[in-house]
C-alpha cells in the first residue's frame, strides 16, 4: 500500500532522492520532495517511514496547506522563533501541535486524539475515564422513608 503511494507520487513528479527501498516487510525511511494535491500521498494517510516535504511562501501559506487535509491526528511545527510557531501551532487543526519535535511523540499522562477524519474522542490520562466511562446515578433506599400526607 505504501509502495503504492509512493510509485504514484513519483509517476506524478516528485522526488525520491533515497528511492523506494522496501524487502519483504521492511522498509527503509522515504523522503518526498515536491508532494502536490494531484499525489495519493498528499491526500492518504501512509502510516509509514515516509516524510513529505512541501514548500510554501508565507506563514499563512503554510497553514492552509497543512490544514489542506481530511485528517488531523498529529502535527509540528518547526521554528527558532517560539512566539512564531506557537501563533502557528494554534491556527492548524490537528488533536496534537509538536513544536519543534517530531509528530510520532506520545505521553502517558496526555489525552491522545486527532480531529476531522482522524479522531474520534480522546484516550490517555484523565480522558479516558470520561471517554470510557457512562456516568449514573444509582440509590439504594435501605430504611423506609416517611413523607408527609
Amino acid at each position: 500500500r505504501i509502495q503504492h503511494l509512493l510509485e504514484d507520487a513519483q509517476q506524478k513528479g516528485a522526488n525520491l532522492p533515497l528511492g523506494i527501498q522496501i524487502q519483504d516487510t521492511l522498509m527503509q525511511p522515504t523522503l518526498v520532495l515536491g508532494i502536490q494535491p494531484e499525489m495519493l500521498l498528499y491526500r492518504e494517510e501512509s502510516f509509514g517511514p515516509v516524510c513529505t516535504v512541501q514548500r510554501f511562501a508565507s506563514v499563512e501559506d503554510g497553514v492552509r496547506l497543512a490544514n489542506d487535509s481530511e485528517f488531523g491526528l498529529s502535527s509540528a511545527v518547526f521554528s527558532q522563533n517560539f512566539g512564531l510557531a506557537m501563533d502557528v501551532a494554534k491556527q492548524i487543526d490537528s488533536g496534537i501541535c509538536h513544536i519543534n519535535g517530531a509528530t510520532v511523540h506520545d505521553e502517558a499522562q496526555m489525552p491522545f486524539g486527532g480531529t476531522k477524519s482522524s479522531g474520534y474522542g480522546r484516550f490517555g490520562s484523565k480522558a479516558s475515564i470520561a471517554e470510557f466511562t457512562e456516568l449514573r446515578w444509582i440509590t439504594v433506599q435501605t430504611q423506609p422513608r416517611h413523607y408527609p400526607i
